[in-house]
């Protein structure tokens, strides 16, 4: 099972695995959706106060900045790939708790048994072996620590990526190979909990969190999807403008649109937890 996981990863075909450059066009296509998952991931963690955190993926720093919110921490570690994630993130939070470094997930420079609580943030389905990451994780924790990640439900209710890659696929076979949905098998609950089992945690659990995702017109869909490194936008733009049009039109017909012309929809996160032994 854990080498099918390996195997169904989003970094398989190169393009997928390219780091993001700009924090911007992230923000716009999932991190505002991510900020919403933090805000009931976090409290679902149930951490003690006056805790030393470590937030693998740090990205713009949506998770960490709902961590110093609400939980007091004792300090906040945040890692990731991209400088140009870390530099926005600095420039967002501005607390004498929170540090930064670059790192990937796999390979932490931090000391054993250092952090009380391990997070992490559409991050797990990026990394080439994640195993290797929530063993990383539990180098990382004390005994009787708290490692928690959450991923988007690719495959089913993660609503604005998948009435794209419906409608791509219906116009295009070829596109179904690059759906999330079908290559991040790992996103599942019963996969994410085999996964920490698979590294020692213990009283792993499982949870959704769906968050609303509204979008005031189509533009306010659309337009995330013509820029960026995700696997959609690079779809949407290795297309010619006829072919594009045909896709925005399809989907612009499935969407389901009220009498305002805003969509509403859900992105649904996988999220789980458990304790370092």
């Amino acid at each position: 099972m854990l080498r099918r996981i390996r195997a169904r990863t989003m970094l398989d075909d190169g393009q997928a695995g390219q780091l993001w450059t700009s924090a911007e066009v992230y923000e716009r296509y999932v991190g505002r959706w991510s900020r919403l998952v933090a805000d009931e991931f976090v409290p679902w963690l149930a951490a003690p106060a006056n805790g030393r955190w470590l937030d693998v993926g740090l990205g713009t720093g949506a998770l960490s900045e709902t961590i110093i919110a609400t939980q007091d921490p004792a300090w906040v570690h945040g890692v990731d790939l991209s400088k140009a994630f870390i530099s926005s993130a600095r420039e967002q939070i501005r607390d004498r708790r929170m540090t930064f470094a670059m790192s990937a997930a796999q390979s932490v420079a931090a000391p054993e048994r250092v952090f009380d609580i391990v997070v992490s943030g559409l991050v797990l389905n990026f990394v080439p072996d994640p195993r290797d990451a929530v063993l990383e994780f539990a180098r990382a924790l004390r005994s009787g620590g708290i490692a928690g990640v959450y991923v988007w439900d690719y495959s089913s209710e993660m609503q604005m990526m998948r009435h794209f890659w419906d409608a791509a696929g219906a116009l295009d076979p070829a596109a179904r190979e690059l759906d999330e949905g079908q290559r991040c098998s790992i996103c599942q609950p019963e996969l994410l909990t085999a996964l920490l089992q698979s590294a020692g945690f213990q009283t792993v659990e499982a949870r959704a969190i769906d968050v609303p995702t509204v979008f005031t017109d189509f533009d306010d869909y659309w337009q995330p999807f013509l820029g960026g490194r995700a696997p959609a936008p690079a779809y949407a733009m290795s297309l010619s403008e006829d072919r594009r049009s045909a896709l925005r039109e399809l989907i612009r017909r499935r969407l389901p649109t009220e009498g305002d012309g805003s969509i509403r929809l859900i992105a649904r996160a996988w999220a789980v937890k458990g304790t370092a032994p």
